[in-house]
């Protein structure tokens, strides 16, 4: 009763973070729903009618399956690498609301597609509608998660980030069932396709909305100079005075880190990611996490999971749908009890660890069962193996499902945040349209090499967590960088389950030994500049004497985000 108490007046209490979180994430339903809707609209007998599918090869029509599915990633990688540039003049409020915009456009174009031309005519009008959707929905994939780092508290921070695929997994299940419902109740025609198409633009216009009212990320507003507006963001998020003292001291260390770095052009941007061998790695392991994330499978699964359900041998449209559905169900599930009881408690790297060896697992499994049982009929593995593709969903929300969003926004140089995020998700973009487009070609041609290839990837993901990533949960972003400073593998092992056994004696320099060696070294520093000196006296407003020691304080420190 008493932890239930304190998780009740956490939320009170950062009730305003927690909207705010809220309002951006709905942008990933968005994107979840995109996902999700397409696998299902191309299976319908009354889609593939309409556009000529009917009467293609079975070789042509995967062909062109995999070119509707996956124009919406060539749109998507586009909006993702635009979004730096974007972000970084504009602020990341006004290109989310324009993500919103663009996102509304391409769902309108795909749900009035073939009215009055002709069908080859409507088919390039779809595949121009899957692309500006995707657009609308990699600029919002680049974008929330910086957001939502860049204004969480520190201590909610996690679960904030995490509710990003909470999010997904809302789109992915509603769209699942909207179209089983569209197959099971409306009948054979246009409209059975065209309302699952009509109803994704439900969450665009929810997001539209709900973002107008949502403050600017303060680090943006502190990296443009606008310190006032900064203070008064700060304060909404804590539900706290402008001038009070955790605001004040969380502006002051914002500002603090941006010294010398305002306001940077998005080429010299790109360029600093190089500048020294610890702010390279920071740049380099978000788009290595989503790399790792989309060969994980699952949008293998999102895509084609009834056809990958008929190969099971679940048999009829409406069967493998709502097989489908119950997937989604089981991931949105699964999502949000990992997000409230898991992520801040178990850390990111122990929840990638976990998450990797269970997809092995579970891949291996099925892998194996469609190797040697090549004939679509019943037999009792056949419902071990629909339960274990239920399993990967379960393992993939523990762990690479929203962890890799919440690392890379974590372990990347705040400056640069703008840059290292499109970077990341043009990477997510990239492969998930890789993936979009093999994936019927190897269930075709490899069949189970497809299961068994995704299983050993999951593996690899797993060891790399387990020996290349320091534990990042409970520290500011600012403090992030000290992980990578020195002995990275002997603190990534240290924070490892079992790790110390391969360590014998040897130890990471702990974090607060790095803050007060940076801390007298900053003091004996001949110059300072301006904002720096702002920032100190900000500072000793707050605490009275000098620049805080950031070592002293605690995970549950008001603010400090």
């Amino acid at each position: 009763m008493v932890a239930l108490s304190k998780e009740l007046d956490e939320i009170a209490q950062y009730r305003n973070a927690y909207i705010l979180a809220f309002s951006a994430t709905t942008g990933y339903v968005c994107f979840g729903w995109d996902i999700g809707l397409i696998g299902g609209i191309v299976a319908l007998p009354s889609f593939q009618q309409y556009f000529g599918l009917d009467k293609e090869s079975a070789s042509a029509r995967a062909s062109l399956s995999g070119n509707i599915v996956s124009v919406l990633q060539a749109g998507g990688f586009f909006g993702a690498l635009s979004s730096s540039y974007l972000a970084s003049r504009f602020g990341r409020k006004p290109c989310l609301i324009l993500s919103a915009v663009i996102f509304l456009f391409g769902s309108l174009m795909q749900a009035t597609v073939g009215l009055g031309s002709s069908q080859q005519v409507g088919l390039n009008v779809l595949y121009a509608g899957r692309f500006f959707g995707g657009l609308g929905v990699g600029l919002m994939s680049a974008l929330v998660p910086s957001y939502v780092a860049e204004c969480a508290p520190r201590s909610i921070r996690g679960r904030c980030t995490g509710s990003i695929e909470v999010a997904v997994g809302l789109g992915n299940m509603l769209a699942f069932w909207v179209n089983y419902g569209a197959a099971l109740n409306i009948p054979f025609g246009e409209m059975q396709w065209r309302i699952p198409f009509i109803v994704q633009m439900i969450p665009g216009v929810l997001f539209f909305v709900l973002m107008l009212v949502q403050p600017e990320s303060p680090r943006w507003l502190v990296e443009r100079g606008r310190y006032d507006e900064a203070a008064a963001a700060l304060a909404y998020i804590a539900r706290k005075a402008p001038d009070d003292d955790a605001v004040l001291l969380t502006l002051s260390e914002i500002r603090a880190d941006f010294v010398g770095k305002h306001r940077l052009p998005i080429l010299t941007q790109f360029r600093k990611m190089g500048e020294n061998r610890i702010i390279a790695l920071r740049c380099f392991i978000p788009s290595l996490v989503t790399f790792f994330q989309q060969w994980s499978g699952t949008n293998a699964i999102n895509y084609y999971s009834p056809q990958i359900f008929a190969g099971l041998g679940i048999s009829g449209t409406a069967s493998t749908l709502f097989a489908t559905g119950v997937y989604g169900v089981v991931k949105f599930v699964v999502t949000i009890l990992v997000l409230a009881f898991v992520v801040e408690s178990l850390g990111r790297k122990r929840s990638l660890i976990y998450g990797g060896l269970g997809q092995c697992l579970t891949m291996l499994w099925i892998g194996g069962y469609t190797g040697i049982h090549t004939q679509p009929t019943v037999i009792p593995a056949t419902y071990v193996s629909i339960v274990a593709v239920y399993l990967f969903g379960v393992s993939f929300c523990v762990g690479w499902g929203f962890v890799p969003l919440i690392v890379a926004s974590e372990v990347s140089p705040g400056h640069l945040r703008a840059a290292v995020m499109s970077l990341a998700s043009g990477c997510t973009w990239l492969f998930t349209f890789a993936i979009a487009q093999l994936t019927p070609i190897m269930l075709a041609h490899i069949t189970y090499g497809t299961y068994l290839l995704f299983g050993i990837l999951s593996l690899i993901m797993a060891i790399w967590a387990y020996v290349f990533l320091p534990e990042t949960t409970g520290y500011p972003l600012e403090d992030i960088r000290f992980l990578f400073e020195k002995d990275i593998i002997v603190r990534a092992l240290e924070d490892a389950p079992g790790g110390r056994i391969f360590l014998g004696k040897r130890r990471a320099v702990p974090v607060e030994e790095l803050r007060r060696l940076e801390l007298r070294q900053s003091s004996f520093r001949p110059q300072a500049t301006e904002d720096l000196e702002d920032s100190q006296s900000c500072d000793e407003t707050v605490e009275g004497e000098g620049p805080p020691d950031r070592g002293s304080r605690k995970l549950d420190d008001p603010l400090i985000i």
